[in-house]
């Protein structure tokens, strides 16, 4: 039995040896950022049409947030392909921020198709140190999928508040809890 686990190890070894090299020279960070643009724009068609009942009634109340000009001015933090946008009421100003610079090409078909909005701007940086972003600049956050993967959550719920006006909105949608809201729906 030894001798199975050894070749089994030494053969996962043999198929994570090149990511390990790409690693250690130091382009595999590269190359992911690359590449995971490409499967989210594909993942996000598949994972919008099952989750289209769901973020409509997520996102109904967003206008309730408007502020004295009738505008939303709404940050989504890792925007990804902008998955969301769609949902969103007529003239909200989207900020988008995203770690990943490689998804603001990916943005423009979501952008071209959400022409009742105004995107103000694309910010390259991290959810737990948003710097660029001014202080109680915004009326809503909105964070769909990636709580869940960063490791400093509280210092994101820190920088959201300090971007958030003081009558405002914050929208988390950790992973656990959309696959919870997917299941149910299936089971009805």
């Amino acid at each position: 039995m030894s001798l199975v686990i050894l070749i089994l190890q030494l053969a996962l070894f043999i198929l994570v040896l090149p990511i390990i090299l790409l690693n250690f020279i130091g382009i595999w960070d590269r190359i992911v950022k690359k590449i995971f643009p490409f499967f989210m724009a594909h993942f996000t068609e598949t994972y919008n049409k099952s989750m289209d009942g769901i973020k409509k009634d997520l996102f109904s109340n967003l206008s309730d947030f408007e502020n004295d000009l009738k505008e939303i001015n709404l940050l989504e933090i890792g925007c990804g392909t902008g998955a969301n946008f769609k949902f969103y009421p007529n003239g909200c100003k989207i900020t988008c921020l995203d770690l990943n610079p490689n998804f603001q090409s990916f943005l423009s078909k979501s952008q071209a198709e959400s022409n009742h909005l105004k995107f103000e701007d694309f910010v390259v940086a991290s959810a737990d140190n948003m710097s660029p972003v001014p202080d109680a600049s915004m009326d809503v956050v909105v964070c769909t999928l990636l709580v869940c993967s960063i490791p400093n959550t509280p210092k994101i719920l820190d920088e959201v508040w300090r971007v958030l006006k003081p009558v405002s909105f914050s929208f988390f949608v950790p992973i656990y809890l959309i696959i919870c809201f997917y299941t149910s729906n299936l089971q009805r």
